[in-house]
């Protein structure tokens, strides 16, 4: 969606890097395995026992991520609400939320631009403008809130967006790609058409190609900062969405001769087309605020949930017709997000039925009951997220459901498929399906270079690992804690499973391995030709 981190060019380096070498490949293996085996993430898992826990780890985070990233599409819609008055409430200071420490920040004409450093020292110190304060007081009313250890009672407006929303997934959602192929041509057009009008209108504003030239200049001392690399590698595979499982649930419906390796570069193609142009976008506006208020744009600038809900906001609310402009945002950040929460939702679902298939078979509306049931799971715990202490725990989401998890899911996938189901098998896959083989690219970045990228990754992640913030507010330990409980939650599903599948296999630890390392088709066979070694040692004298 790419709201998780706002991209500069020197992160544009790691970026890139980890797409091409880790996260494409990936995406390209998760299509080749969903279309030829037909099943989902976990069923899938039929081609290598042994790590069928990697399935149930991608539903687990794909679950994980529904908690918080559906409450952004909570906060859209209110905002697309409150656009909708006669003055755009993030606009002044003169509202009930407003504190003293509130300012409005006002063009600066000529004669007073040597105020400009001293307003640049203030914006280091101090972020109350009317948009800060109104996301932060107004939306989650934060001033209820010491921290986590006092949530507060959910917000009943943030409550009702939040039933909307998930009603909109329901109603996309409950015919499986019936319904969903339906919506996704809608969600996935509109983006770019909103998108390029805000360009074209930010490209009229003066300091618009600042911004543009602070988006594409690179700072490449940045890359000497670990987390900048852990950041790019995260926000790679969560835009693509390796490792989620989405792809594997979403290519099972795809008939066995489609061009698998055509979807894989043109989504991609698009997929990166979309964050840059997006960001030239954003920057525009960036650099319109930076010349309007006289200050340097690295203080205009921040991530995450701050730059759409504060810097966009303050940012429209300056510009002649700005309740359209607002509208329009808001609206587009709402089909964006529904397209991807659609597909993580569609993971868990598709994943549970097809390795359950056996029990959803026997029931009339399975489905329709299933979905409703996933839907109204994750919904309860998002409630935890619309409280004035709501940000806090979100953040905690944020951080570790789809962070390292993400990247171990996708780790032990590559390792699965490459070292033990065998590229050789894979190969003969993707030629059955295509009527060609995988290039020497794509099979060197499978068995070595992918995995290898996110070891690196995932062990920088842990070694040089921050303490958890938000603002001024700094995590207890027992939040840390709770954070790494609920990424190991999911991580820990891949020993389990192993040990589980290894257990319930008849044999020596020898025949136990052998077997879950191999496809389920192949067992069968295994056996007989077993069941015939031992007759021949038995009765050799018969031969």
């Amino acid at each position: 969606m790419g709201i998780r981190k706002s991209l500069s060019c020197a992160f544009l380096i790691p970026y890139t890097l980890m797409l091409v070498f880790g996260a494409v490949p990936l995406f390209y293996m998760e299509l080749i395995l969903g279309q030829f085996n037909r099943q989902g993430p976990i069923s899938l898992w039929r081609i290598c026992p042994l790590f069928k826990g990697v399935g149930f780890c991608a539903v687990l985070v794909a679950f994980y991520v529904s908690f918080y990233y559906n409450v952004i599409l909570a906060w859209a819609l209110y905002y697309l609400g409150s656009s909708i008055s006669a003055e755009l409430p993030w606009m002044h200071c003169n509202n009930s939320w407003n504190t003293e420490q509130c300012w409005e920040l006002r063009s600066l004409n000529e004669t007073n631009r040597s105020m400009s450093l001293v307003l640049n020292e203030t914006l280091k110190n101090s972020k109350h403008t009317p948009a800060f304060e109104f996301f932060h007081r107004a939306v989650l009313e934060m001033q209820w809130s010491d921290g986590l250890h006092e949530m507060g009672y959910p917000k009943w407006q943030l409550v009702v967006c939040l039933i909307l929303i998930y009603c909109l997934l329901y109603v996309s959602l409950f015919k499986g790609v019936k319904s969903s192929g339906k919506v996704v041509w809608v969600t996935a057009t509109m983006p770019y058409v909103v998108l390029s009008i805000l360009l074209v209108r930010g490209l009229m504003l003066p300091g618009a190609l600042g911004g543009i030239s602070y988006y594409l200049q690179p700072e490449l001392s940045k890359l000497k900062e670990t987390q900048v690399w852990v950041d790019a590698a995260v926000q790679i595979f969560y835009s693509v969405g390796a490792g989620f499982g989405v792809h594997l649930s979403y290519a099972s419906y795809n008939t066995f001769h489609n061009n698998c390796y055509r979807d894989c570069i043109i989504t991609t193609v698009v997929n990166c087309f979309t964050s840059f142009f997006s960001g030239f976008v954003i920057f525009t506006y960036l650099g319109y605020m930076s010349h309007k208020q006289g200050v340097d744009i690295k203080y205009v600038a921040t991530e995450g949930p701050g730059l759409v809900f504060q810097v966009y906001p303050e940012a429209v609310a300056t510009l002649p017709g700005s309740h359209l402009w607002s509208v329009l945002f808001f609206f587009m950040l709402i089909m964006l997000g529904v397209d991807s929460a659609m597909g993580g939702l569609e993971c868990v679902i598709t994943g549970l039925m097809d390795e359950f298939s056996s029990f959803f078979r026997q029931r009339k509306y399975a489905r329709e009951i299933f979905t409703l049931i996933v839907i109204l799971t994750s919904f309860s715990v998002a409630l935890i997220n619309v409280t004035p202490g709501g940000i806090y725990m979100f953040h905690l989401f944020d951080t570790y459901s789809a962070g390292i998890s993400l990247l171990c899911s996708a780790l032990f996938e590559a390792i699965a498929v490459s070292w033990f189901y065998g590229l050789d098998r894979l190969t003969q896959d993707v030629e059955a399906m295509l009527g060609m083989k995988p290039g020497i690219y794509w099979r060197v970045c499978w068995k070595f270079i992918s995995p290898s990228f996110i070891v690196c990754v995932v062990m920088f992640g842990l070694l040089y690992h921050q303490p958890l913030v938000y603002n001024d507010y700094s995590y207890p330990n027992w939040a840390e804690w709770v954070g790494w409980s609920l990424a190991l939650s999911s991580i820990m599903m891949i020993p389990l499973g192993a040990i589980i599948q290894l257990c319930k296999t008849p044999g020596s630890f020898k025949e136990r391995v052998a077997l879950s390392i191999s496809p389920v088709e192949e067992h069968e066979e295994i056996r007989r030709s077993k069941l015939v070694r031992r007759f021949r040692a038995k009765h050799w004298f018969y031969i």
